[in-house]
């Protein structure tokens, strides 16, 4: 009797959950009642076997449960509301269900759909798309647009997105009602439907059924896009980035065969490409590639052009942005835009990226003043690299330059007849009272690279060639000069202080070997100033160097600056921590908040890659040496400014190298670029750094975040070290390439 009764009321509860159509609670009262709880939007999903984007949408009234999971969602918001019972003078939530007659684009028959904003900052209310894993306070989160009322078609709804704090930067910030829907979006295909992720939470329903329209649909209604971030600059075109069901929907593949791959584009005769073309759009010289620009040529002022970004054709490398390419839209959306509101929108790779970046700071041109008809027209821009792009000298032209077709087949260039600034690349044998310590302690010096670029003033024209010179420590340009005479052993520290080392455990700060250096050689003039400032007189041979110059890369310095430090801080990094507490933060920072961790993973890469790309090598396409290269036809194609910044980072290293050696006595045992490694009684940086009352060695290396500043990068035993060496036969193997976590390979070795 029992057990047909059970299946009676089972049957009854079926059909009540049928027909069960009593008003849930309002969106914004769900979302309260499940914050309430602590439960995250996954947990609620999991309980109900539903998606998680699928209760976000049930929490801002985009869409409404259905049976059976009404019901079990309504007793679940039923059993909250007994235990969270709403506060007796908490103000209703409003709805706006009218249209806002704002804008003449907007029908006056128009419906906007719910949007609920998220909580302001400083709210006590976790973001609603919170997973479960632990996350950082957000110290400057943006608060959420407004309520508004948009086209049908272009329909916005607002699950309460995880954020991160914008730089000091109005790019992005939403402050532009053209773009106030942020510089990006992520499609997907939710439900059948095409959907558009942008930053802050926001979702747009996507009504376009192809390429072409969905172009269009960007241009005209999206409203993304990032404001200009120099006075004569131009705004960021909107970027979309195509998820795999968004691929399959317009007729993408999913993934690109191998010859595709290796062409870096899908074939002309593409039915895409060919949708493309009847609809008057065209593609730039790359192609429909995994970052595609599809364009019409611009109406004066007025830009027509869209970027797409395709995770699944490996747009966002794995090696700079993790495992950005397999989130979810919501989540990558959230990761790319606090990359656009901090550095730019995304132009390609991140290498890409810092050389578009250095444009957008300094755009080529300008308007002038009107004439005397009234009209004005495209002049220089003072402090920009120009339209047109310069030869360099020959000694800082590669190999393989168009300016160098002349040499023998074979002919191999000497130190005096080539350039050769490079980052650090020296290790030697530790000595008998090294052996005798317990760690080889790793420190690897923060944005290292950005900081040589800080107030270093660079060419901004052609070089001149100069018989002779009298160097000029303000004068950008290339020196051939003679320093074998300069002498380590004995160096000034300052005025009327020197120091005494062992030249034998430094290495030389004139070549990346550290080898010292034996005939004259061309250096890059912080190399040379170096040796004066070291107490040596110099005398260069001749000289290319560059009378119009200034600090073009001050403000690319300090954006990606900004960039690193707010991200950090919202990692729990701060640039005001004592060296204890420093080393704490950094410990483990990176699980935190895994996507920010991605976010200064690409803005490091985005400093690196945009210097590599000032002296950007041929790419294939059946380039011979001798042959003009594609490259070649950027302005921002500049070696010597390239030289210049790794000549300044190494010398920067290398004086902090000696003063702490002046001071401690201590010498490293091995450099790679930006890191150092020292043998040590303990496994901290603390242990061997000399601070004083809390107080860094002046001149020396100091424990922070700030970009010149160190941190711990790993620790191995000496012993390791000592194996590792014997393994490979190879008493100067450098030990900085493995210090992160000691993995050695045979591979690394040539083994």
């Amino acid at each position: 009797m029992p057990n047909e009764e059970d299946a009676l009321f089972g049957a009854v509860d079926a059909l009540l959950e049928q027909v069960a159509q009593d008003p849930l609670p309002p969106p914004a009262e769900r979302k309260r009642l499940r914050e309430a709880a602590g439960l995250s939007q996954g947990q609620i999903a999991k309980a109900l076997d539903a998606r998680r984007e699928s209760v976000g949408n049930w929490e801002t009234g985009r869409s409404e449960p259905r049976p059976p999971k009404r019901a079990a969602y309504a007793r679940l918001l039923d059993g909250l509301a007994t235990r969270f019972p709403a506060a007796p003078n908490a103000t209703a939530p409003v709805h706006d269900t009218a249209v806002r007659e704002t804008s003449t684009d907007v029908p006056a028959s128009a419906k906007a759909r719910t949007v609920s904003a998220n909580p302001a900052p400083g709210a006590a209310a976790q973001p609603a798309e919170e997973n479960t894993r632990p996350r950082p306070a957000k110290t400057a989160a943006a608060a959420s647009p407004p309520v508004r009322a948009v086209r049908p078609s272009a329909t916005s709804r607002r699950p309460g997105a995880k954020k991160a704090a914008p730089a000091n930067t109005q790019a992005g910030t939403g402050t532009d009602p053209r773009f106030e829907n942020g510089p990006l979006a992520v499609v997907d295909v939710e439900d059948g439907n095409v959907v558009a992720y942008c930053v802050d939470g926001l979702v747009l329903d996507v009504p376009a059924k192809s390429i072409p329209a969905l172009v269009d649909w960007t241009l005209k209604e999206a409203k993304l896009g990032q404001s200009k971030l120099s006075g004569p600059g131009k705004d960021a075109d909107p970027l979309l980035v195509l998820t795999e069901a968004a691929c399959e929907r317009y007729g993408l593949p999913v993934a690109l065969t191998e010859e595709e791959r290796l062409a870096g584009r899908l074939p002309e005769g593409h039915k895409v490409i060919r949708q493309l073309a009847r609809a008057e759009w065209k593609l730039t010289k790359r192609g429909f590639g995994p970052w595609a620009r599809i364009y019409r040529p611009a109406q004066g002022s007025q830009r027509a052009c869209v970027q797409l970004c395709i995770p699944s054709w490996h747009a966002l490398g794995t090696r700079h942005w993790g495992e950005a390419g397999q989130l979810p839209p919501a989540e990558l959306a959230r990761l790319l835009g606090t990359y656009a509101s901090r550095v730019m929108t995304p132009r390609g790779s991140t290498a890409v990226t810092g050389l578009e970046l250095m444009t957008a700071l300094h755009p080529p041109t300008r308007a002038s003043e009107p004439d005397a008809d009234g009209k004005r027209h495209l002049e220089r821009n003072p402090g920009s690299l120009g339209r047109d792009p310069v030869d360099p000298a020959p000694c800082e032209a590669p190999d393989g330059h168009p300016l160098l077709k002349n040499l023998p087949r074979f002919h191999v260039r000497g130190p005096a007849e080539k350039l050769f600034e490079e980052a650090y690349d020296w290790a030697r044998p530790m000595t008998d009272a090294e052996c005798t310590l317990r760690y080889l302690v790793g420190i690897d010096v923060n944005m290292a690279f950005a900081a040589g670029a800080n107030g270093l003033i660079v060419g901004l024209g052609a070089p001149t060639h100069v018989k002779a010179p009298v160097f000029d420590a303000k004068l950008p340009g290339s020196w051939l000069v003679d320093l074998s005479h300069v002498d380590l052993s004995r160096v000034k520290l300052g005025k009327d202080k020197w120091a005494e080392l062992d030249t034998s455990l430094l290495p030389s700060p004139f070549t990346p070997k550290g080898d010292r250096p034996q005939e004259p050689a061309w250096y890059a003039t912080p190399t040379v100033a170096y040796a004066t400032e070291l107490g040596y007189d110099v005398a260069p041979v001749e000289a290319w160097v560059r009378y119009e110059n200034g600090r073009y890369l001050d403000g690319w310095y300090n954006r990606l600056r900004d960039a690193y430090l707010a991200t950090m801080a919202d990692l729990g990094v701060h640039a005001d921590l004592t060296p204890a507490d420093f080393l704490t933060a950094m410990d483990g920072y990176q699980e935190r908040d895994p996507e920010l961790a991605i976010v200064v993973s690409a803005i490091k890469a985005t400093v690196k890659g945009g210097l590599g790309k000032l002296r950007e090598r041929p790419r294939g396409e059946g380039w011979r040496p001798g042959e003009p290269w594609r490259a070649l036809s950027r302005p921002t194609w500049r070696p010597d400014i390239r030289a210049a910044v790794i000549s300044r980072t190494r010398i920067n290293l290398h004086r902090k190298i000696v003063k702490h050696a002046a001071f401690t006595g201590q010498y490293p045992i091995a450099v790679l670029s930006d890191c150092v490694v020292y043998a040590a009684d303990g496994p901290s940086p603390v242990d061997f750094l000399p601070y004083r009352d809390g107080k860094p060695l002046p001149g020396g290396f100091k424990l922070g975040i700030n970009p010149g500043l160190v941190k711990h990068e790993g620790t191995q035993d000496v012993l390791w070290g000592e194996e590792v060496r014997e393994r490979f036969n190879a008493p100067e193997l450098n030990l900085a390439r493995y210090i992160k976590d000691g993995t050695v390979t045979d591979a690394d070795n040539g083994e």
